[in-house]
């Protein structure tokens, strides 16, 4: 009996064994089955987004030089699309510099400043640029957006707090980024959020007082035209304890009666900012970036600076430029004074435009023009701009430039129409200016006031 149920078991146990292998087999199969589907269902994240119509957009293809003047399919068109302040933008003597600099060092220099890419007409530019500010030092950048997004990750690192105004451009955001602070950001050039702010972060905040601390501003906002009340800024610098770094890159060669920038323009001593950035591929019509300031913070970025230790350095040519230009400017004066009748009449000849409004400073270079009644979505803003941009262009040969963000730009600003005032402007073209954008205006926006 005790053989015969052992037997049992040992056939039950093999019968079961077998039973399990298949099923077991079964669903192996039909698993491999489902993950085979869901391969070929699968469909892999795009490499960029979708392309929007908003990102198709294509500006206008100028086909000679940035000057007051510029073709565009052949046209002729009055220029107030690019910062061409001091209207630089082939003077006869810059041209000449580039000329006998290209045949004496070539085009490019092949190599960063650091690993044998410095020329002499390097150091002649950085020695130039701090004589004419009225710093100890300066250090040149091979791109002006560099410079920002490099600068401030040398000085600002984890930890630290800096308090940004919401407006500045996307430079300065990619470089707060990038150093992995702490930012907060205070109300456009309001200087009761500023103090508001400052007050926020320090105030009983043990911590706070061992960190280092700065407040990051525009001299000219590059997305509004408003330009920062400097002595204010100080005035709270001082009082709590920041660093400031300041960006002129559109008010060097423009603001103050010698085109000192913003230091000059609001009488505060230039020592006073511990950081001054600029581009200089705006009134001083060539390229690439500078920063300015004490010899300690000119020596630190030539070892911590990401831009500067690893690009290629400034090409010889444009280095000669940028001296040529400053030399240039201090020749003649007038053409500050020349700019600043030329920001007058334009603005004067705008007061009045129909559904619009100028929201920049009257000393500005940057005339910026937003809707006084938004649409109610930055989309359609944009659309309602773009339009009227359009219709200056093709129907009065007059360019000029909306405040179009990339999608990595997190400027929370109104939208407007930019225009680049330039001191080689004659009075026909702005009043022509003037004139064309009142008329699209009034068509555009009848009943938006």
């Amino acid at each position: 009996m005790k053989d015969f149920f052992s037997q049992m078991q040992s056939s039950w146990c093999t019968s079961e064994k077998k039973d399990c292998k298949v099923h077991i087999f079964e669903l192996v199969v039909h698993l491999k089955m489902e993950i085979d589907e869901l391969c070929d269902e699968w469909v892999p994240e795009p490499l960029i987004p979708k392309m929007t119509d908003e990102m198709r957009y294509e500006p206008p293809i100028l086909e000679s030089a940035a000057g007051s003047h510029t073709l565009i399919n052949g046209t002729e068109v009055i220029n107030f699309a690019s910062a061409n302040y001091l209207g630089l933008v082939g003077h006869g003597k810059l041209l000449e510099a580039c000329t006998e600099s290209l045949e004496k060092y070539g085009a490019g220099s092949c190599g960063p400043r650091g690993f044998y890419g410095t020329i002499d007409v390097h150091l002649d530019c950085e020695a130039r640029i701090a004589k004419f500010l009225g710093t100890p030092d300066s250090i040149l950048y091979s791109y002006g957006l560099s410079t920002m997004f490099s600068a401030i990750p040398a000085f600002c690192k984890k930890g630290d707090v800096i308090v940004a105004d919401e407006g500045v451009h996307w430079a300065i955001q990619n470089g707060l980024q990038l150093s992995r602070s702490t930012v907060v950001y205070f109300k456009h050039n309001d200087m009761e959020s500023l103090r508001d702010m400052l007050e926020k972060v320090t105030k009983g905040n043990k911590r706070a007082e061992k960190l280092r601390r700065y407040i990051v501003v525009e001299a000219v906002y590059q997305n509004s035209g408003q330009i920062a009340p400097l002595d204010e800024i100080i005035r709270l610098k001082e009082n709590y304890r920041f660093r400031v770094l300041l960006d002129e890159s559109n008010s060097m060669g423009v603001l103050g009666s010698s085109g000192r920038g913003l230091t000059e323009y609001c009488k505060v001593p230039v020592g006073k900012i511990d950081i001054i950035t600029a581009a200089m591929g705006h009134a001083l019509a060539t390229e690439g970036g500078v920063c300015t300031g004490s010899a300690r913070v000119i020596d630190h970025q030539r070892l911590s600076s990401s831009g500067y230790v690893f690009s290629a350095s400034l090409p010889p040519y444009l280095t000669s430029a940028a001296i040529t230009a400053i030399d240039i400017l201090e020749e003649n004066l007038d053409l500050i004074m020349k700019l600043k009748k030329n920001i007058g009449t334009l603005c004067r000849g705008l007061s009045d435009i129909q559904g619009l409004e100028i929201a920049s400073d009257l000393a500005s270079p940057i005339v910026f023009l937003r809707l006084k009644k938004s649409t109610g979505s930055l989309k359609g803003d944009l659309q309602v701009l773009e339009d009227i941009a359009q219709h200056v262009l093709k129907e009065d040969s007059v360019l000029v430039a909306t405040s179009r963000r990339s999608t990595l730009d997190k400027c929370k600003l109104p939208v407007g129409i930019r225009l680049f005032v330039s001191a080689a402007h004659t009075e026909d073209d702005l009043m022509k200016a003037g004139e064309s954008l009142k008329r699209v205006a009034a068509l555009a926006l009848n009943g938006h006031d």
